[in-house]
């Protein structure tokens, strides 16, 4: 073992994995022994959320402890929106590399503005929605780089490192970036403590781009759907996108899902053998989560970016031997909470600018207490929609839903995705109604027993965030 007594870190994030598929939580049929192995040997988070069930607005607030609303990042960093998470803003990487850590960073980033958004050409040899981030404070303290802006290509990736030059590489993506991962590990510099962060795509969409090896670990195995499923074709996104649906379709879709998942277990299997071998396991918090969840035809829906479960629900576990319990908290855990939580851990200082909780005195103590409850957000962001806010000469910040999670309940405010929209307000008995089927629709919440106070609580914190989507439920509320 090193004698360095500073805790390393190592943070390991999916893509669009929901808290339901994996094996330790006994609902999906899917198939992850090392993680579940690793469910036994510390912290796991039964109430963990996204702040907002979309790539770019998730990461921003991961690494910055604030909300979408106050990064800026509301949407995704893509083509035809102007959005990225700015250089001034005080990261979490940016206080491990103060702090003396040495910091890497292996996989998707999707927090830069896309470069066709700036050059019809670029250097890089960037399209679509990725991007070459160069060296310097865009890379919020990471000094070790080996990453990309965003592209789905799982079979066929490619990355960048502190030049334009695209390294084009022929393996599954999990399996390289663990790689590369394992390579940082052995070649770190042993004076001093370290923080990784590996950011794998998958499961994300495409669905079919898996290793057959995975595949066939499920040969025979009748896969079964979610009492939700709405078997339909075509399936709709929430933005109103048809996908390809139909019963057939849906449960090769689940399969392969199921089959990555599967895959990133073989992977994570690697990094914490080889902290082992290091002797690093003692020393080294180890967290394992992913940024958003994924709907796999629950109420007819694909993908993500919806107030259901399976779009806002993530894993989260969360090992350090000897320091913090092995048990199953209820905990709510929202994006936000992450970084005061982890550098209250690691004894470092948390920035004035963060706006989450710092949930390390209950992981410590295995105490069930917490926050009573979770705000989660979600913005119109694709090009015609701004547009169409644009036109109508109104915010798109203050349309989308906001909504209210505790462990029993979720309250939803929906202002819709067009300014023609009417509102809607939604309510979940979670604990009665575990797969979101019978939602109460509420016309007068001040009214209702439960809804009343938490109507009160989600208005507060949107004045207080300062965000517009209360003037427009204000407004609309009225109107009707």
């Amino acid at each position: 073992m090193e004698s360095n007594p500073r805790p390393n870190l190592v943070y390991i994030f999916a893509d669009q994995w929901r808290r339901q598929a994996v094996g330790y939580e006994g609902e999906d049929q899917v198939i992850t022994p090392n993680i579940d192995a690793f469910s036994e040997e510390g912290t796991v988070f039964s109430n963990a959320l996204t702040v907002s069930p979309l790539c770019s607005p998730h990461r921003a607030s991961l690494l910055t402890g604030k909300y979408p609303i106050s990064t800026g990042v509301f949407t995704n960093c893509k083509v035809g929106a102007d959005v990225m998470l700015q250089p001034d803003e005080i990261c979490i990487g940016d206080v491990l590399a103060d702090s003396g850590y040495e910091t890497c960073y292996i996989g998707k980033w999707h927090l830069d503005l896309p470069e066709l958004n700036v050059s019809d050409n670029p250097v890089s040899g960037a399209n679509g929605w990725d991007a070459y981030t160069p060296p310097g404070p865009k890379r919020h303290g990471f000094q070790h780089w080996y990453s990309y802006g965003a592209w789905d290509d799982h079979l066929a990736p490619h990355y960048w490192g502190d030049s334009p030059e695209k390294i084009k590489v022929q393996q599954w993506s999990p399996e390289h970036e663990t790689d590369k991962a394992i390579e940082f590990i052995e070649k770190r510099n042993q004076d001093s403590a370290f923080a990784l962060f590996v950011s794998w795509n998958p499961p994300h969409s495409p669905f079919d781009q898996v290793p057959d090896k995975y595949r066939k670990v499920y040969e025979g195995t009748d896969i079964k759907f979610r009492e939700n499923i709405e078997i339909q074709d075509p399936l709709l996104v929430h933005t109103g996108e048809h996908i390809e649906g139909g019963e057939e379709r849906l449960k090769e879709n689940q399969l392969n899902y199921f089959a990555a998942i599967t895959g990133l277990d073989e992977q994570f299997g690697r990094i914490l053998e080889t902290l082992k071998e290091k002797k690093l396991e003692e020393n080294t918090i180890v967290v394992l989560t992913s940024d958003h969840g994924e709907m796999m035809g629950s109420h007819g829906l694909m993908a993500k970016h919806v107030w259901y479960e399976e779009s806002i629900g993530v894993p989260f576990i969360i090992r350090w031997p000897n320091k913090i319990p092995s048990v199953k908290s209820d905990v709510l855990l929202n994006t936000v909470d992450i970084m005061p939580t982890i550098l209250s851990l690691m004894k470092l200082t948390t920035p004035d600018t963060v706006e989450g909780t710092d949930l390390s005195d209950y992981i410590i103590k295995q105490s069930n207490d917490g926050p009573g409850h979770a705000f989660i957000t979600c913005y119109p962001g694709r090009k015609e929609a701004l547009e169409q806010f644009q036109n109508a000469g109104v915010s798109n910040l203050a349309y989308g839903w906001r909504a209210i999670r505790t462990k029993e309940y979720l309250y939803v405010i929906h202002n819709g995705y067009s300014p023609e929209d009417a509102q809607n307000r939604l309510f979940y008995k979670l604990m009665e109604d575990h797969y979101q089927q019978r939602p109460e629709t509420i016309l007068e919440p001040e009214k209702h027993p439960i809804v009343s106070s938490l109507e009160e609580k989600l208005c507060n914190w949107l004045k207080e965030m300062n965000d517009p989507f209360l003037l427009n439920q204000t407004k609309k509320a009225v109107e009707q």
